[in-house]
């Protein structure tokens, strides 16, 4: 009976995860956000729609926390150090004073517009607070998966600056909400020495956790013979879980450690580098697939009606005036930055998933008001995503802060890639007898001085070509330049459009 039952579990687990992959494929050609559709998946088949019962908090929270420990550790492992040099500053400023700024201006207007209804005159103060800290944080998934696959390419760093803050702020976040949760568990009036001083604590102990055991993870990597490839991303795997977990024991931030540890990681030498990267790019999607489906169940649809009216006001609140304005004034010092800028960044002020995870501990702390919290949380998400996350291409074009990127297209014929520290672009070429019009053999053709054909295939053999190699019609030629610049001038010389 046991096996029966689980067996029907996997079923509908694989049927909720095809239906979310294909929700993801329609999000790429409708410009619908992907995590929005994973959502919606997760409504769909919950208690209101197929009848999924799924009400377990621990779990959910479980989920959530492991999940976002693995967007957070591959966002630092996708990020060059080298772009976000120049933003450090405005990105840490952000990722603290700008989610207590945030916090601060939402709050207050959360309990003026909770104070406007009758059945929400009761929550207080400290509960709006606490409300407003879980949406402070702009969320890491969200901005990390939009922002990539909509291949926004933004003008003066913008898009390092966005997801340095997007990948640090959570920490600041996460804090306010659990020092408001002991505040109101208290029913005592909350202790502001301590409350900053247990901030700076967690911020400092998780960052040096996470750069000293990111330094040390590297070492080991490298010192260690594993002699089977495969495992090099299951051992960053494991490292990753171990200073995660570690940070807590320890008194510091995990979300903040795991995160300048990935950022350690990714931008040093270590073996299988590119594998490990690959495997941490699909665990992520993966880990933000089961998030948000898991959040989708988690919620009962008919229960966000009461807080659509509330809803809706506090999500004009942080996105028109809390975050706007707090940009603004965190960024003041930096005079040179355009007003342009300082408005996109502002409107990439995205809600995810991480909100409604913070709005779970409320549940499972038995806070007063916590389902409302809770539904009212998910609802600015899902206006957040849909407002916010369909329009930051065209936003982005109405500051004029988009510069044109030419696309690489994909390898289909060779299964091979080059290390990033090469700094060389790949490409393959058919030859057309337009080529070979040109010469028939590989020297006879005009390459550039610094494109150099590497392989060679013809049917389905590969080989290694050598300059009086005579060429035939519909040969893949596997080409490797310096930079865009010259592939452009290779397909020009050889009448490729």
């Amino acid at each position: 009976m046991l096996n029966v039952q689980f067996e029907i579990v996997l079923l509908v687990v694989s049927f909720l995860f095809f239906l979310s992959i294909m929700a993801g494929k329609v999000s790429s050609r409708f410009g619908v956000p992907a995590l929005l559709l994973f959502l919606s998946v997760g409504m769909i088949s919950g208690s209101d729609g197929f009848g999924i019962q799924f009400e377990n908090i621990q779990v959910a929270q479980a989920i959530g926390t492991i999940s976002l420990c693995m967007i957070l550790f591959s966002g630092g492992l996708d990020t060059k150090i080298n772009e976000i040099r120049p933003v450090i500053a405005q990105g840490v400023i952000l990722a603290t004073i700008g989610v207590l700024i945030t916090a601060a201006i939402t709050g207050v207007l959360i309990w003026w517009v909770l104070g406007m209804s009758s059945d929400s005159a009761k929550v207080g103060l400290t509960t709006s607070f606490l409300i407003a800290a879980t949406m402070s944080s702009t969320d890491s998934a969200s901005v990390f998966s939009i922002l990539r696959s909509k291949k926004l390419h933004l003008k003066n760093n913008i898009r390092p600056m966005l997801e340095l803050e997007s990948g640090s702020n959570d920490p600041m976040a996460y804090v306010l909400v659990i020092a408001l949760i002991e505040v109101i568990k208290a029913e005592a009036a909350p202790n502001y020495w301590m409350v900053g001083m247990q901030l700076v604590w967690q911020l400092a102990i998780g960052g040096a956790i996470g750069y000293s055991l990111g330094k040390l993870a590297v070492y080991f990597i490298n010192k260690i013979k594993i002699g089977n490839d495969s495992l090099y991303p299951i051992l960053v795997f494991t490292i990753c879980l171990f200073i995660f977990s570690i940070t807590d024991v320890l008194g510091g931030n995990s979300y903040l450690a795991v995160y300048i540890s990935g950022l350690v990681i990714g931008n040093s030498k270590f073996v299988s580098k590119r594998s490990s990267l690959h495997f941490f790019d699909g665990l992520a999607w993966m880990s933000q697939l089961i998030m948000f489906l898991t959040l989708g169940l988690l919620v009962n649809p008919r229960e966000l009606v009461s807080v659509i009216v509330p809803g809706l006001l506090i999500s004009v609140i942080i996105i028109f005036i809390a975050r706007p304005f707090a940009v603004h004034l965190c960024l003041l010092p930096f005079r040179k930055m355009p007003f342009a800028d300082k408005a996109y960044i502002s409107w990439v002020g995205l809600r995810g998933a991480v909100p409604i995870i913070f709005a779970i501990f409320p549940l499972a702390h038995n806070v007063p008001y916590a389902d409302v919290i809770f539904n009212i949380v998910f609802f600015c998400t899902l206006i957040s995503l849909l407002v916010q996350g369909t329009s930051l291409p065209i936003v982005a074009k109405w500051f004029g802060i988009t510069e044109k990127h030419k696309e690489l297209k994909k390898l289909k014929e060779f299964d091979v890639e080059f290390s990033d520290d090469i700094k060389s672009i790949t490409a393959e070429i058919e030859i057309s007898p337009e080529i070979l019009s040109l010469g028939n053999q590989i020297m006879s053709l005009p390459l550039p001085e610094k494109t150099l054909v590497v392989m060679l295939k013809r049917d389905e053999q590969y080989f290694i070509p050598k300059g009086n190699t005579t060429l035939c019609p519909f040969d893949k030629l596997l080409i490797i330049t310096n930079d865009v610049k010259t592939l452009d001038e290779t397909y020009s010389n050889l009448g490729i459009k």
